[in-house]
């Protein structure tokens, strides 16, 4: 199984901080938020990782190198101005393969346990009607009415209660068919599309996630990082 960081993203919320550094290498514990994740796929057997960048992507590629610091094996997709979540998939996609992967934000902290991804990628490979598993998590202040709800085990995009989607998911690099490379395009459409036709399951998180959009949030990541 391969795993995606999305890491393209101008990070204009986290300046002046992100004018001369990505936001994905801000240093969150001694780590750059970025290594958290490397750390985590490495802990449960994920080595082979591809990054996208666009916003100085080259700090990106001299910071982590070919992956070794981490345990593992990194492909770069380089985007001369970000393309958006599915559009970044699909610039990458003969770097992903065409078995489900697991798609995680570069910006965000997490300790959700990403062992238990692994049954749900080998569930969606006997099962090519399935296009994508979303972690949910309770909405933040910034997010408050969230983007979708969790019903049964299935996403519904037009339900309520809505949950946040906490940006990490097994995707079928089928979820962006019909999104060229280079085009510039959303997931979070292609997801509520795919919903609608009950082809997206879900989960519930309640442990520590963090959006790291802002300095107040980068705080709050390090204090967790440190056990604070």
């Amino acid at each position: 199984m391969k795993a995606m960081i999305l890491a393209a993203g101008r990070g204009e919320r986290m300046r002046p901080l992100t004018d001369t550094c990505p936001k994905p290498l801000l240093d969150v514990g001694g780590e750059p938020l970025l290594g958290w994740h490397l750390r985590r796929l490495a802990r449960v057997g994920i080595t082979e990782v591809v990054i996208n960048h666009a916003w100085l992507g080259e700090q990106i590629e001299a910071r982590l190198g070919n992956g070794a610091e981490w345990g593992v094996r990194i492909n770069y997709s380089r985007e001369a101005e970000a393309l958006e979540t599915a559009g970044g998939i699909a610039q990458a996609r003969e770097l992903l393969g065409e078995a489900p992967f697991l798609l995680l934000s570069g910006d965000v902290y997490s300790e959700y346990d990403l062992t238990r991804l692994l049954p749900v990628a080998a569930a969606m490979r006997a099962d090519p009607q399935r296009l994508a598993h979303l972690v949910m998590v309770d909405n933040p202040l910034y997010h408050p009415h969230g983007d979708f709800a969790l019903v049964d085990g299935l996403i519904a995009p037009d339900a309520v209660p809505r949950l946040c989607y906490a940006n990490i998911a097994v995707c079928s690099p089928s979820i962006i068919d019909g999104v060229a490379a280079g085009e510039v395009a959303k997931l979070g459409p292609l997801l509520a599309d795919a919903a609608r036709a009950g082809r997206v399951t879900g989960e519930y998180f309640s442990g520590v996630w963090i959006n790291v959009g802002t300095p107040v949030d980068l705080a709050e990541a390090r204090a967790a990082a440190s056990g604070l």
